[in-house]
């Protein structure tokens, strides 16, 4: 029995729909096996201080219906107690004082690698992580979506749905900047549902580095492209990540998060590309109206649907199991309706020594479909006469100065 044992369960990063189920499941579970079950608020904020003060006991009856509830009841924070050994240390000493045998941990690759950081140092402790992230960029199997993600892709979907509607009404374009700092698994879900104009992920761009001359090219071409439908409306989706790949000495200072990560949502990348399009169009006579927006936080503490429920369910459930049942120092994970244990250092990535990140595969049939019905510039349209000839009116060019500007996009000089 597990009698006297007790389980903490923390958060960290970004919310996701589907938080409270995993705590709900845990919790039920936990309990039925005589564990005391203890909530840590905010994630790591108050244990690497050494604070033992800001936690609760779950208990059955207040967990057992909080799957329906976006958020989590309590609460998430981006606090890094990976930065040195001794904040790792605190950690590990508060939660001793706290009498606590088993851990688990909810969260996206930072959190993971606090957490592997934690099984190492902190004798005697299990830890079970259960990778949350929308932006599903975790070391995953391709079929096997981060908890959250269906969830955040659907409302995503709807919101541009109404964009959508919105920009051919007004006769506009909506150029809007999607969550995923580091993959466009957000970002292509939500444009590839909604069937936006574009999406522009980092992954279709090899190179390390992306000027923003070349994005707003893309953008610009995709314009001109549509207008030769006859259409001067338009949603172009930007995931977030391309902000990584942009030199940002460019972009002047940059505000930076605990984990060291560059504050995407500070670049502002939907609103320099819309002012660098819009300014470059108009130079021709091309009078187009762009609205640029962010969307993310709208998506991050939605109400979890069906399949995030179902999905954090098991996941909370199979954690405390794995933990019970001696595992230790892994990312729990449910692959073809099994439990599927992955050991933390399989996570890592030894060149940077942090959890490796998943990637949109741009070679997959998934994302061909996807780029197939996307309207933008392509290799065909130089190739016929009366396209180019069309392109250049639209565009207020020559063909030579079409060539010139948007033939190196698609590889034609």
């Amino acid at each position: 029995m597990s009698a006297n044992k007790t389980l903490a369960i923390l958060v960290g990063g970004g919310p996701a729909p589907g938080i409270n189920a995993v705590l709900a499941a845990a919790t039920i579970e936990a309990r039925n096996h005589g564990l005391r079950v203890l909530g840590c608020y905010d994630g790591f904020k108050w244990l690497v201080q050494g604070d033992t003060q800001h936690v609760v006991d779950l208990e059955i009856n207040d967990t057992s219906r909080i799957h329906f509830d976006g958020g989590s009841i309590i609460r998430t924070s981006r606090t890094n107690p990976s930065k040195s050994a001794e904040a790792i240390h605190q950690v590990g000493d508060a939660l001793q004082r706290l009498g606590v045998n088993h851990l688990i941990t909810i969260g996206g690759d930072d959190t993971a690698y606090s957490a592997s950081r934690l099984a190492k140092t902190v004798p005697g402790l299990t830890v079970a992580h259960v990778p949350k992230t929308i932006d599903n960029d975790l070391p995953l199997p391709g079929d096997i979506v981060t908890f959250g993600f269906p969830t955040a892709c659907n409302l995503g979907k709807e919101l541009v749905r109404n964009l959508m509607q919105d920009a051919q009404t007004t006769e506009r374009w909506f150029f809007i900047t999607v969550m995923g700092r580091h993959a466009g698994h957000l970002a292509l879900g939500i444009g590839g549902s909604a069937a936006a104009t574009l999406t522009l992920i980092a992954e279709e761009f090899p190179e390390p580095q992306i000027s923003l001359d070349r994005l707003a090219d893309t953008l610009e071409g995709a314009i001109i492209k549509r207008r030769v439908q006859g259409r001067e409306h338009g949603v172009a989706i930007l995931s977030e990540g391309l902000g990584e790949k942009l030199d940002l000495a460019t972009l002047g200072n940059v505000e930076r998060d605990a984990y060291g990560n560059v504050r995407l949502a500070e670049l502002d990348i939907g609103h320099v590309l819309k002012d660098r399009v819009t300014a470059s169009l108009k130079s021709r006579g091309v009078d187009v109206t762009i609205v640029a927006k962010d969307m993310g936080y709208e998506l991050r503490c939605a109400p979890p649907g069906a399949t995030d429920i179902s999905y954090c369910r098991s996941l909370g459930y199979w954690a405390v199991r794995f933990l019970l049942e001696g595992g230790s120092s892994a990312m729990v994970t449910i692959q073809a309706g099994r439990l599927v244990p992955i050991p933390f250092g399989l996570m890592v990535d030894p060149k940077t020594g942090k959890v490796r990140v998943r990637y949109v595969d741009v070679e997959s049939e998934m994302y061909q479909t996807l780029s197939a019905y996307m309207i933008r510039l392509k290799p065909e349209d130089f190739t016929n006469p009366e396209a180019l000839a069309a392109l250049a009116k639209a565009g207020n060019l020559s063909e030579t100065e079409l060539l010139a500007r948007f033939g190196p996009l698609v590889g034609r000089a």
